[in-house]
């Protein structure tokens, strides 16, 4: 009998331990479902809808296109040009048909005569070069039934891809790919003409012909009129650097270290 007192309170004791037992798995089990509850609201926002993504911590890229895009976008902009004994490349630049070029493929001939791309041929005169950067701009006097100007901007990053189109060697529209391996280059040309400045550099394939044709970026954008290629062996053949004036300097604007314009283009 003197036992008694100890059992009850030991069985008092078990029956506290017990309860607090049970409060704890009531209390945890409301945490886990709290928990369960807070994931599904952060993660469909409870109405069924995926969730927002979350930020990366990787920056989106600037929407690009795959090369066959950029030469279906910009290839009817491209214009085969003879002008006398010399071929090379224009571009539309302007919704009333200008062609931008090198002015070396019409220096010294009035006798220019054009193809688009849809087959229209057609003469066309100067109506403005700047030889200190060996660009020019023509004037059709036909145009094709639908002209598809090109979209001039963008500037030029070292290491960015890049696409060339041209008439190399006669091989019409021409399609090269590289990136931009200098900027601010500079080009050696004959005592009279004088050096080229402020010229973007890039490794796309270019040859005798290509001279005025677009340099593209990714997105199709024309950022150069291309101009020169480096000929360590004399012979006029693809060394792997080719320059390009930028379009900003092309148009009479203020880029890169070239000599000053003689004035707009278009």
């Amino acid at each position: 009998m003197e036992h008694a007192p100890q059992e009850a309170g030991a069985a008092e004791a078990q029956g506290a331990v017990a309860g607090r037992a049970r409060r704890f798995l009531v209390v945890g089990g409301v945490l886990v479902v709290v928990a369960v509850l807070a994931y599904w609201l952060g993660s469909s926002g409870g109405n069924g809808e995926k969730a927002a993504p979350r930020p990366s911590a990787t920056p989106t890229p600037s929407a690009t296109l795959a090369v066959p895009e950029v030469f279906k976008r910009v290839g009817p902009s491209v214009v085969v040009i003879q002008a006398g004994e010399s071929l090379g490349t224009g571009v539309i630049a302007a919704e009333d048909g200008t062609i931008l070029t090198a002015h070396h493929v019409v220096k010294g001939t009035k006798d220019v005569n054009l193809t688009f791309a849809d087959g229209t041929k057609a003469k066309a005169v100067v109506a403005s070069s700047n030889p200190k950067l060996d660009v020019a701009a023509l004037k059709p006097a036909k145009l094709p039934e639908i002209v598809v100007p090109a979209t001039l901007g963008g500037g030029a990053v070292v290491g960015a891809p890049v696409v060339a189109i041209g008439n190399p060697l006669g091989l019409t529209y021409s399609v090269s790919t590289g990136v931009v391996s200098g900027l601010n280059r500079k080009a050696a040309r004959t005592a009279d003409d004088g050096d080229l400045g402020g010229l973007i550099q890039f490794d796309a394939s270019v040859n005798p012909g290509s001279s005025g044709g677009p340099l593209l970026d990714a997105r199709g954008l024309v950022i150069g009129i291309v101009v020169s290629i480096a000929d360590p062996g004399g012979d006029e053949a693809f060394a792997g650097i080719a320059f390009a004036v930028p379009i900003g300097l092309a148009l009479g604007g203020a880029d890169g270290d070239g000599p000053p314009g003689d004035g707009p283009l278009i």
